[in-house]
Parts: C-alpha cells; structure tokens; sequence
C-alpha cells in the first residue's frame, strides 16, 4: 500500500485521490456498469455423469441482463430444454442427468452482462468432457532377461482428459517397491537400470487412475523372470531416458518444470544435478523419485538455461544437457481498473501486460471492437491506454482489454462511470482496538465524484491533524505509528468535494499488552508421575483472555489425563510418550503471549519427601493505568513453595488518615497477578500484597510507590444519624463519625440541621466540627424532630442528606392506669385487667405496664419489716395480663404502673384480691421406731398446707417372700396428730406405707416409705428402704412460659427433678436450697431436658427447688422435698451372743449333712436336686453386692428403658438398697420394662394377689436369714 508522511507540522492533512483509483468499489446504490464478479474458468473439464454448470455472476445498477455465445455465435438457451439460466444471474445449467450428452454441449462459451451504462463479457470458456478411455487390447509375451542387464517395462497409458494418475502394482493390489534401482518414469513407465532375481514375478500391472471420474483401468499384466545362468559383469552408465547428449524442454512461466534423467548401468548409477552459469533455486526446486526427477515451482524468466544431469557408478560417468526455454503467456503489468469520473474530469485506462512472445493488446468498448464503435472526441487510444478528455455524462462505458500472444490471452473489464455524487464514507468500523506500542490503523474510505479530500481531527473542535506523529494514507487511512495510552481518544474523518461533506467519529482504545508474569518451569519427572506447568499472566482487564496449551508447538491431544485448572496445566500418569516442550499460550482479541518448559520423563526412583511451607511474598508491585480514583496494581507472585497460591489479600496505607495502619482493601483469586482498585479522594495510598496458600500467609511485599489521588467533596454523609434525648428538655443529635477514606479532602465538617416534626418551622443548622454529638437545647419534652447530617469539606458538600425521625427527651409518665381489675382463675393463676393510659400522658415511648403484687399482711407476716413483692412486666400497649404461680388460699394486693424509657408511672390504686384453697403439698412420712409387732411412724405437717388441713390419710400393705402384696389398710387420722403407733404387726415383714394429707378441697400430694419390723426384742436397729415419694405439682399448670415443674423423686442423697416445657430453644436453669437457708445452688441445663438430678444432698433433709428460663428470670415454678433419712447402724458384736452360736453350729452340721448326702449321690449317678433349685430360684441376697450408695443414678433419656439390676447382697446395716435388691420394680409390674405415669410414678403393679390398688416407691427385700445374718459380718 502506497503511503505519504507529511513531516511538516503547519501542513494540514488533505488527501487528493488521483483519478485512477486502485480497486474502485461504487456503492451498489448509485448507477453504475456491470461488473464480471464470478465466472467458470478458461478451460473447463465436466463430468459426463453430472449436470455441466457455467457460472456467470455480474453486478451493476440497473441489475445486468445476460446473453451467451457458443462458438462465436449467439447462444439462444431459451430453445433449448435442457439449458436453464438462473434468475438474476447469466450462470447456466445443462441437465445432462435428464437424457443428454455432454459432448454435445462442448465448445467455446462467452457471457454477455448488459445494462444501460454498458456491457461486461466474461472470458471464453472452453467445455470439454473429461474422457477416460481403456487400453488397447494386446498379447504380452512373457519376458526373460539376464541377470544385471537394464530393462524398461512400458505402460503407454490411454491419453485421458485430463491426463490419468500410473502406478504399478502387483496382483494383490499392493505397490511394487521403487528404490534408485527400479523407478517409474514421468511417462509412466517402468524402468530397472539393472533387473536382480528378486524381481522376477508374474504380474507386472500398469493401472491409471481418472480422477475426475474416480475410475481406474489397468493393462494387462507382464510377466518377468530374471535368469542366473550366466555371469554378471559391471558395466558403466548409459541413459534409458532422455536419449542422445542433449535436448530442449519449453515450459510457461509460473507453471512447474520437471526434468528427468533415468540411467542404467551396474553397479546402481547415481544422479545428480546442476544448472550451468546458475545456482538452483534452493527455495523452490525439490529433488524426486531418488533424485531422478529435478522439479522446479513458480517458474519465471530467469529459470530458463542448461540443465546437467549427471549419471555415476564405479565404472564411469555420463551426463545430458537439457535447454530450458521458458516462454509466458500474457500477465498483466497493470491492469486497467473501474474508472469513476465528474462530468468535465479527465482520465486514463491503462492495459500493459507482458509476455513470450510479446502479446498483441485490443481495445473493445461494450464489447464490441473499439475502432467499430461511435466516434467520441473526448477519448483517444493510444497503445495500451485509453485517455479521456473532458468527458460528458453519455460517456459511461465499459472497456475490454485483451492481450493474447500463441500461449493465451487475458481479458479485463474496466468500466467508466460518469457521476456527480457528493461525499459518503463507507467504513463501517466505529471502535478500533489495538495494543500499546504498536500501530494503529483508522479506516476512512469513502466514495464520491468529484474525488473527496480527507481531512482528520482528534477530540471535539481541534485543530486538523499534521506533523510527524501521523502516517496519511492515500485511501483516506490515518495510521498512529506507535500508539500510547494518550493515543486513545476520538478521531473524526471528514470528506469533502465541490458537492458536500460527509464525516464519521471513530474511537480509538489503546490497551495493555498480554504478558507472561510467571513462566512454567523446567520439570524432569518420573514415568507414570504427574507434573504441572503454571503460567500467570497479566492483560488489559476490558479485553477476554483465554490460555491455551501446546505439545510441541500442536494442539494437545485429547487425553482425560490432561486437566486444565485456570492457568494450570496438570498432566498425570506421565509415560514417555509426554516428554517434550509445553507451551503456554495466553490470547485476547488483539494480542497473545507465549513462554515454553521442557518436560523431561525419566524412570522412577524412591521420591524424596515433598517439603511445603507457606508462600513466599510477591515482589516488584507496579501502579499502571492511573486514573484519578483507579487503577492497575501489578506484581509478581512468589515461590508458591509446592503448595498452590489460592489467594492474594491487598492492603493499603493512607499516610495522610492513618499512617502506619493497614487495612485489608481487597482479595483476588491466587491465579491472578493483577488487580483494578477503585480509589477514595484525597488518600494518599501505598499498597502491598500477602500470599495466601493452604499453609499460610506469606510475609508482606514491599510497599509499593505512593499514589495520592485528588480531592473531591464528600460523596457520602455520615451514618447511624440518631436523635434522643437525654434530659426532658434536650434533642441529643448522633452519628458515626466519616472515616478518612470518606473525607474525600481537607477540612471534614458536618452540618447539623434539626426542625420540629409536623409544625410549620424551617431548618434550623449548624455546622460542627469533625465531631459525633450536638446537643439541641430547650425543646418541648418528646416531641418528634426531623433531622439531617450533611457531610463538607474545603471542596463542598457532600449529596443531600436523608431524614431520620428523632424525639427530644423523655419524662416520667404522668397518669396511672385505671379501673384495675383481677379475675382469679384458679387457686395459682389469676388474670388482671386495666385500662390503657392516655399517650399524651406517657410523655415518651411506651414501653409497656408492669404489675406489683404482695401477699397481705396477717398473723404470721405482720411483724415483718420488708414485704416481699413480686413484679411481671407486659410489653406494649396491654391491657391485660396473667399472674401465675400464686400460692392457694392466699390474700394479695397488686397494682399496675405504666412505663416509658424514662421510668414508671404513678401507680395505680392496690387492688385486694384472694385465691381459693388448694390442695396441700407433701407431708413426709418417717419410721421412728420399730418393734417385732408394731411400727411407729411420725410426721411433720405440709410446708404448704394451701388451705384448712382436715386430716391425714394412711395407706399400708404387707409384702411377703414372694413379692405379693396384702390386701391395703387405711388409717383416717386427725389433722392436728404429728405420729402413729401400728399394733399387731407380723414379725420380720415388710411394709409398705402411703400417707396424704387433707384439705377441704382434696388428698395433697402422696409420699411413701417401707419399713420391715424387728426380728426380736434384741433387735432394735430398724431398716427401711431410700425414700421415694412423689411430688404432685400444685401451681398453675396451662401457662407455657415458664418450666412447671411435674413431680420430685428423692432418695437418702439425691432426687430427681421432672417438669414440663415446651421451648426448647432456651437454657433452663436449677436452683436448690435447704429450707430456711440462702445459700443457693444453680445448675444450668439444655432447653431440650426434661428431668435433671441433684446430688449430694443430705439425708433427712427438706429442700426447696426453683425451675426457670433464661427468657423468663423473674418466673419460677417452685417445690419442696426431702430426702430420705440416714440409716441407723447397731454397733453389736453378735459373735457373743448365746442365740448366734447355737445358730452357727447348727447352719454347720446342716452343711456336713448335705455335703454327706450330695457324696453318696454323686456316687449313685443321681443328679443334684437341689443344685438345680438354685439355679432356678437362686436366692438374690447370697449374689455380690454392688458397691454403690444405693442412691438414684442420674437421669438419663438413654438409660430409660434398662431393667434396673438383679440380686444383691444385704449390707451391714441391714438396709435394702434400690439397685441391689431383687425385688425391682420391674418385677412388680406387667412389662419387662417400668413406665412413668403423668405424674413420674411407675406404672405396674405388684402381682400375685387380687388388690391392684398402684404402689409408689422402692424395691422391697425378704427378711434376712441367718445365712444373710452371717454374710453381713464377712
């Protein structure tokens, strides 16, 4: 492409377009001549079994009309059926598959594009059928031939159209195998330049390959055997083709020259070439069939001379001189070109060609020969140029030249056409992309008559451009030699003629170049190993990027074992086949970069162990693309240390806000190395960057170059802006101070602006240094203001602010609630009720009413100086509320109090109101003495009696060796007795005993205890069983808030706690203490518990627990219990007594018996009767004893649904403990397994007797036997 720099920097950009225009495009809209655009070529070859298609296409306005000749004579297609010509267009088509020959369609085609502004005709185009004819029948006599004697196989192929492909093969249909001793010829023919034995064979078959018509024939076989009966002499070379000394070979220019020298002789002769006076073109010659064939391409000129081949063996030489003759059909020099003129304009059409001979030129105008056509003045014809003087709007046209000479002619069609059209551009592209450093091209082309002159500018409203930095081209193209980031901009193109103007803006965007950041890396590997191959790059962030990898500079093949992961590429199970160079190739849409390692594969060795450590810094971190408040942060990662990089964290310094403090500013992914910041006014920034690997955190970089980026006014206004008061008389205004980042330049300051809500005022403002409060003084007590908070600086002010809705400060509430009344709904739950106070009285926000209630003063509280209240809070705006866990038969003054965030109200009137008696809680049933016929049995009255006690209810049944249980006794005893005497009692037995005690509303809740009777008067220690009694709850039991608790099962040290609650998304708490005491225990337990155990405790000992939840600290449920008491021990040495001797003689003369009578059956053969009793009625109180406390183990869901254990041996003091004796509850119930009843007891029954009446407590034991008297000593 021409091009002119104008190096004079007053000189504006004015491109002036001679009137030959190279490639002249004339906008399809505008009348124009036709224009060839496609057509067959010169010499066209059909397929006889396919319909012939002779294409000619044309453009032009109005759309051309077409004609055909054949022969030189017109063409009429329209009488012939099978000739069809294509709408809008002059391409035919002859249906040869419907009946006709194709040999009868062969001849000279020319194609004729006409519209009223001229005539275009296309080259002849010579039809012929392609031919593929058979050999000639012969008789081929087998040949015989002597051993190292030259031989020549001839094949004489048919003469196809075109001419067909030969190769020899045998007649299993495989190549016969050439070397430089046997080799086919260009003629086809098969030459030995000497035969040895292993050529004999039978079939020798010459076969020629039509491809046009895919089809092969063959000749008939030759038969050749090599005969050995005669010896073999070595003779020098002579040659089998070409014959004689010398010979001449023309050839056309840009076709391909072949020379062929085939020589036979013994040994082998070679070959060898040279041009005489010349070297051969090493660009363009190549050497073939064993250097016997010199093929030279693109022949020109100076290929013509003498060629020497040369033919050598041991016995001598001989060489042929071929005279090359190049000769050339015309080509063009300049070929004349579409030519578009202004009325008056002058101009020229030029045809020069060249060729050999040289070609004769003729001139035709539409077609037709020029010297027949109309005279015009205003042109002239002189050669090989058409000149046009003056010309008038009649002279479009359109001009034939064609140059022939005897090897061929060519034709070209140039069309004048004559126009007054103002300017337009017809470059499309609006945006141009290119990479910095490199040039940029700006297309501008345009059409218009007169030529249009173009003229660049850079910007709105600057000057034209000129000078040195700029490369005009003369098709209106501006090229930036070296683009920079200052480069980019917009760039207008104006043309301009005698009729108008036209002008188009197009952007220009420089970007970054693509780089390679981290290389991948040499690796040497161990077969069936994995390797990997990182390669970081950095490129513009606005252009898309893709890595792709190569194998040897190919694509890499498609292997599962490949795996791609961003810029990593992972190659496992590596085998020999994979050693090569790998190259990372890193693309954009405008650029690429490439960096190559090697792979190495060697055979496996022990590997070392593979040492990791986290990251080591990035390096060399560079600021690019600044702009203003952004830009690129580059760097370079370091080692990864064999763990990969997955993320880098980008920190900043403000040294003007913060020096010293550095904040994280943001995190990219660990296959990145660069990163676009938005920035903050007036910071001045530094930055450094941290590796992140699975290890851990590399040390910082170094800081980069600071980077301080202007001021601007705030863009944002502070936050948390709050209005509250503090006093009655005050509005507090708050916010959260800016930061420096959001400063956005010198001298923060806030304006305070505050106006009262609803009332007709105006701002009221301030503005306050860089502080966080203002207070406003003597306002109306909570009254609503609105408020803003707007940021400024030495710049301006930051974006209006936004309202907030604040109060000024609050007063106590002055009106107590009304009308209080209570509704009591059971003997622990009552419901009050008020009315709401006016708002205007509650003079800030209501937060809610709470409710004081006491007990009333009486007997046995009157003398107390503090009087225990309790309070219950309700949020909001109620008017009613529920007062649980109050005690029966209680009296109570309450009243109500409204609050605001200042503090309570006035009170209202207290309100007397009583609860209903209730049912009493547990009295405790203690064994206080006993005797072989009688068991006295004390109590102390309820802790809460709830009410009137009208009696006592006592309950007892005996429990014999077999667990059965008598039928129950029950006793009625006056409330005001603390003790009973049971007469009349078996001696030795076991009890069971149920005590209740009495109001006029029902039975309170029921304890129980066993106890066995003395063996005799001696024995006057007692045993009873552990405690275990079960609390009926006596509160309020429908309110869900609160933990309520269900029944309390205690024994001699522990006791567990059941209740029931439904939230278990809270924490529970336990408190415990001994009655009359204040040193509390708490416990804190899962919300998801429903049981808890206390341990611990002492024994005969009444307690008192509380349940409650975090949500609700102020609310409890509440019970008392006791423990059951400690067993008494008698200190008796019984080894002294008179009745334990005698007992002891007598267990050992019972075991000498047995022993006695268990020898002489053993000996009889008999079995051991009694060994088998034991088995199955094994007495439980002889088993070991487990060493334990006897106390309830703690409560577990999991442990629910074990039997409680079997068989255990009595203690020294006699007592039967809970998982020791034999007699459990399980046994007494109808399952394998006991069950809780709603209230905690078991559900079971003792068996055996007709009473079902249910029993509650611990196991029961037999009565000791003196077998049991005796192993309570050992």
């Amino acid at each position: 492409m021409q091009q002119k720099r104008l190096f004079s920097s007053r000189a504006s950009l004015v491109l002036i377009w001679c009137h030959v225009i190279t490639a002249l495009e004339v906008p399809l809209d505008l009348p124009q001549p036709p224009t060839i655009t496609r057509q067959s070529p010169k010499n066209y070859i059909v397929d006889p079994r396919e319909n012939i298609v002779i294409q000619c296409e044309a453009k032009g306005k109005p759309q051309p009309s077409f004609t055909w000749t054949r022969n030189g004579t017109h063409f009429d297609t329209e009488k012939d059926p099978l000739v069809t010509m294509k709408l809008n267009s002059g391409t035919l088509e002859i249906n040869i598959m419907n009946g006709g020959k194709a040999e009868s369609y062969e001849g000279e085609y020319q194609c004729t594009a006409k519209n009223d502004r001229g005539t275009a005709v296309s080259n002849v185009i010579v039809i012929r059928q392609s031919r593929s004819p058979l050999w000639t029948k012969e008789k081929i006599e087998p040949i015989l031939i002597q051993q190292g004697m030259p031989l020549v196989l001839p094949c004489k192929p048919p003469r196809g159209l075109p001419p067909p492909l030969i190769f020899w093969m045998d007649n299993y249909f495989q190549r016969l195998p050439q070397n430089g001793r046997v080799s086919q010829g260009l003629n086809g023919d098969l030459y030995f330049s000497n035969v040895q034995p292993q050529d004999t064979r039978d079939f020798y078959i010459c076969y020629a390959r039509f491809n046009l018509t895919q089809t092969i024939h063959q000749k008939q076989p030759i038969s050749l055997k090599v005969l050995t009966n005669s010896p073999v002499d070595s003779r020098p070379p002579t040659l089998l083709t070409p014959s004689g000394q010398t010979s001449n070979k023309t050839v056309l220019k840009d076709e391909v020259l072949l020379l062929e020298c085939i020589a036979e002789g013994l040994p082998t002769p070679e070959i060898r070439w040279n041009k005489e006076g010349a070297e051969l073109p090493s660009n363009r010659v190549f050497y073939e069939n064993f250097n016997k064939t010199l093929r030279i391409i693109g022949v020109s000129e100076e290929d013509s001379g003498k060629y020497r081949c040369s033919a050598q063996n041991s016995r001598g030489s001989i060489h042929h001189v071929i005279k090359v003759i190049v000769k050339a059909a015309p080509y063009w020099i300049t070929k004349p070109e579409n030519l578009v003129l202004s009325p008056g304009d002058d101009g020229t059409l030029i045809c020069r060609t060249h060729g050999n001979p040289a070609p004769s030129i003729t001139w035709l105008i539409n077609g037709v020969a020029i010297e027949l056509a109309p005279n015009d003045p205003s042109r002239v014809v002189d050669g090989d140029t058409v000149i046009f003087t003056k010309v008038h709007e009649r002279a479009s046209a359109v001009f034939q030249c064609n140059a022939s000479n005897i090897y061929g002619y060519v034709l070209a069609n140039a069309f004048v056409n004559v126009l007054a059209e103002r300017p337009r551009i017809l470059s499309s592209e609006k945006v141009y992309q290119v990479i910095a450093n490199r040039p940029a091209l700006l297309h501008c082309k345009s059409f218009g008559s007169p030529v249009p002159n173009i003229e660049w500018f850079k910007g709105v409203q600057s000057s034209i451009l000129h000078g040195s930095d700029y490369v005009f081209h003369y098709n209106g193209t501006l090229e930036v030699p070296v683009a920079q980031k200052d480069s980019s901009g917009t760039y207008t193109c104006i043309a301009r003629n005698k009729l108008g103007t036209d002008q188009k803006i197009i952007q220009l965007e420089v970007k970054d170049p693509t780089m390679i950041i981290s290389q991948p890396e040499y690796r040497v590997v161990q077969r069936y190993g994995s390797a990997s191959f990182e390669c970081k790059f950095k490129h513009d962030p606005t252009l898309l990027a893709e890595v792709m990898w190569l194998k040897n500079n190919s694509e890499l093949p498609m292997d599962e074992r490949y795996t791609f992961e961003k810029e990593r590429l992972t190659i496992k199970n590596i085998t020999e086949n994979d050693k090569g160079m790998y190259t990372c190739v890193a693309n954009t849409t405008l650029d690429s970069a490439s960096a190559s390692a090697e792979l190495s594969v060697v055979e496996p060795t022990q590997p070392p162990p593979v040492k990791t450590d986290r990251p080591d810094p990035p390096t060399d971190l560079e600021l690019t693309d600044r702009l203003g408040t952004s830009l690129q942060l580059s760097w370079v990662p370091g080692d990864d240390n064999n763990s990969p990089i997955t993320e880098f964290i980008i920190e900043c310094e403000d040294a003007i806000h913060e020096p010293g403090v550095w904040h994280v500013f943001s995190k990219v992914s660990g296959t990145q190395a660069t990163a676009t910041l938005t920035l903050s006014p007036y910071v001045n920034y530094s930055f450094r960057v941290i590796a992140v690997n699975e290890i851990g955190r590399s040390d910082h970089s170094e800081s980069s170059e600071s980077y301080m980026t202007k001021s601007a006014e705030p863009y944002t206004n502070p936050s948390g802006i709050k209005g509250i008061g503090t006093e009655p008389d005050n509005l507090v205004i708050t916010w959260k101070p800016m930061k420096g980042f959001d400063a956005n330049g010198p001298g923060l300051q806030y304006k305070v602006s505050w106006r009262q809500k609803d009332a007709d005022e105006d701002w009221t403002s301030v503005i306050v240094a860089n502080v966080s409060k203002y207070i406003v003084s003597g306002t109306p007590t909570f009254v609503p203001y609105e408020i803003k908070v707007q940021a400024l600086n030495d710049l301006g002010y930051a974006p209006e602010a936004a309202v907030v809705i604040g109060h000024s400060g609050e007063d106590l509430p002055m009106v107590a609630p009304s009308n209080v009344e209570v509704d009591v709904i059971n003997t622990t739950l009552a419901k009050v009720r008020w009315e709401s106070v006016p708002l205007t009285s509650i003079r800030g926000h209501l937060q809610g009413y709470r409710v004081y209630y006491w007990k009333a003063l009486n007997k046995t509280n009157r003398n107390r100086r503090h009087i225990e209240k309790w309070m219950l809070p309700f949020a909001g705006n109620r008017t009613h509320g529920m007062l649980p866990g109050l005690q029966p038969n209680t009296n109570y003054f309450l009243n109500v109090r409204v609050v605001n965030g200042k503090g309570e109200g006035p009170s209202s009137k207290d309100k007397y109101f009583e609860t209903p008696e209730g049912v009493p809680s547990v009295a405790f049933l203690h064994i206080a003495h006993r005797t072989p016929d009688s068991l006295t049995l004390s109590w102390s009255p309820p802790v809460h009696p709830n009410g009137v006690l009208t009696q006592y209810t006592l309950k007892y049944q005996s429990i014999n060796a077999t667990h059965e249980l008598s039928p129950p006794v029950e006793i009625t005893i006056p409330a005001n007795e603390t003790s009973y005497i049971l007469k009349n009692l078996v001696q030795n037995t076991r009890y069971k005993f149920y005590f209740n005690a009495h109001t006029a509303v029902g039975p309170g809740s029921q304890s129980t205890q066993e106890a066995i009777t003395a063996m005799d008067e001696a024995d006057s220690f007692f045993a009873t069983s552990t405690v275990m009694y079960t609390v009926h709850p006596t509160h309020f039991r429908a309110q869900p808030v609160i933990p309520l608790i269900k029944n309390i099962t205690a024994a001699e040290t522990s006791a567990v706690v059941v209740w029931n609650f439904e939230n278990v998304d809270t924490k529970l708490f336990v408190k415990y203490v001994e009655l009359n005491k204040e040193d509390w225990k708490e416990e804190t337990i899962n919300g998801t518990r429903s049981a808890f155990v206390l341990k611990g405790l002492s024994p005969g000992t009444s307690y008192k627990v509380q349940v409650y939840s975090d949500d609700h600290t102020d609310l409890y449920s509440e019970e008392t219990f006791q423990t059951g008491p400690a067993m008494a021990s008698r200190q008796v040495d019984i080894a002294t007594q008179g009745w334990f001797i005698g007992l002891m003689c007598a267990v050992a003369l019972l075991i000498l018996v047995l022993l006695i009578v268990c020898f002489i059956r053993r000996n009889k053969g008999g079995k051991y009767p009694v060994k088998e009793k034991e088995d199955a009625h094994a007495d439980p109180e002889i088993q070991p004893m487990k060493e334990d406390d006897g106390t309830f183990g703690e409560y577990s869901d999991a442990e629910d649904h074990k039997p409680l254990k079997k068989g255990s041996r009595t203690p020294s003091d006699r007592t039967v403990k809970k998982e020791d004796s034999d007699d459990s509850l399980v046994d007494y119930g109808e399952g394998v397994n006991g069950q809780f009843n709603e209230d905690g007891s078991f559900i079971g029954q003792y068996s055996g007797k007709k009473e079902k009446e249910p029993v509650e407590g611990n196991e029961s034991s037999e009565a000791p036997s003196p077998v049991n008297a005796m192993n309570s000593f050992v």
